[in-house]
């Protein structure tokens, strides 16, 4: 670590602060879906609520925008740059299925376990960088990369009698859903990159987010016709959602992620993403332990400690790319994958 300026890390009077807030809020984020469960199961339409969210990002982007410029020229501008706003149903569709699958994961695996699977996405993103925009990791990244991996494995190693095994076909078909969701998360972030620095590199940020999140609700009406429910959907959303304090606190916790997250990636950089994804592993399991009585093997503290040290490891020299006319993540998730400082979607 002793290559990592702390100096540097918090540039601004606000940067601890967003930073404490992006990481308290992506561990919210799986305390209360998997308080919101019901013997492993949901009451509630994950596909509504995650449609939901959208739209309150959508508001609230709009809001913004707003504050310092007319609702008029809002619409000029999606008119004016509507290639890009098509442009954007790429990622949208991607984190469509990566927030969908938030859900499926987290009813499957435990918060810490889904978190801990999901660090995968920085492997994932490496390979990505180094095939779509070859660039040869270098020595320690793979060193990290290697780590990490045997981190995630390390999780499912049964060091006691008494940690209760899962069945192959359960941990099998859920480890493939964990593995799409990063797959998607990793190739949103490097998509959006590439549209942020190419065709969308002069948009106003907001005007993109409206473009994303437009483009995530219809991405998800799409998926709730291909359900063959679009009005059954709606049918039990007072009960269900609008009633239900827990189910109000994931939407509200979830947009107000997107939006911690573009203040975050707009002050800060990247390599704090990665310490924070450390942490949250960390306070994750801890709370896991308070609230869920959900134990901490041997193998969750070796698990933790092997993947804290490679996202710490990989900060130190992370894979970058720089910012030509197209190219150089969030990602973030929540990889979320590798996004420079100006990549500041709210995802």
């Amino acid at each position: 670590m002793g290559n990592v300026s702390w100096g540097e890390l918090f540039p601004g009077r606000w940067s601890a602060v967003i930073f404490i807030s992006y990481m308290g809020l992506f561990i919210n984020q799986g305390i209360f879906v998997t308080l919101s469960q019901s013997k492993g199961d949901y009451k509630y339409n994950i596909v509504t609520v995650v449609l939901m969210t959208e739209v309150l990002k959508l508001i609230v982007s709009m809001i913004l925008y707003c504050w310092n410029n007319d609702i008029s020229s809002l619409f000029l501008e999606i008119i004016k740059h509507r290639q890009v706003f098509m442009l954007y149903m790429v990622p949208s569709f991607l984190y469509c299925l990566y927030n969908n699958l938030a859900f499926i994961n987290l009813a499957a695996f435990d918060p810490t376990t889904y978190y801990l699977l999901l660090q995968f996405r920085v492997v994932i993103t490496g390979i990505i960088f180094q095939v779509v925009f070859k660039k040869q990791l270098s020595n320690k990244q793979w060193l990290s990369l290697i780590i990490l991996t045997l981190g995630c494995m390390m999780k499912q190693v049964n060091f006691s009698s008494g940690n209760t095994a899962v069945s192959n076909f359960h941990v099998n078909i859920n480890a493939l859903f964990i593995f799409i969701q990063t797959i998607c998360s990793c190739l949103a972030g490097v998509y959006n990159e590439y549209l942020l620095k190419g065709q969308g590199a002069n948009i106003n940020i907001y005007v993109q987010n409206v473009f994303m999140y437009i483009d995530s609700i219809i991405c998800n009406i799409l998926v709730l016709i291909l359900q063959g429910d679009l009005l059954g959907a709606f049918e039990n959303v007072g009960p269900s959602i609008l009633f239900d304090p827990k189910v109000l606190v994931i939407i509200a916790n979830n947009a107000a992620v997107g939006i911690i997250t573009s203040f975050f990636l707009k002050n800060l950089n990247s390599i704090l993403k990665t310490f924070a994804s450390a942490l949250e592993l960390v306070f994750t399991a801890v709370l896991c332990w308070l609230l869920f009585g959900i134990p901490i093997y041997l193998n969750t503290g070796l698990a933790i400690g092997m993947v804290s040290y490679a996202v710490i490891l990989y900060a130190q020299n992370p894979v970058q790319n720089s910012p030509k006319s197209v190219t150089s993540e969030e990602e973030g998730e929540r990889a979320e994958p590798l996004i420079s400082k100006k990549s500041i979607e709210i995802v």
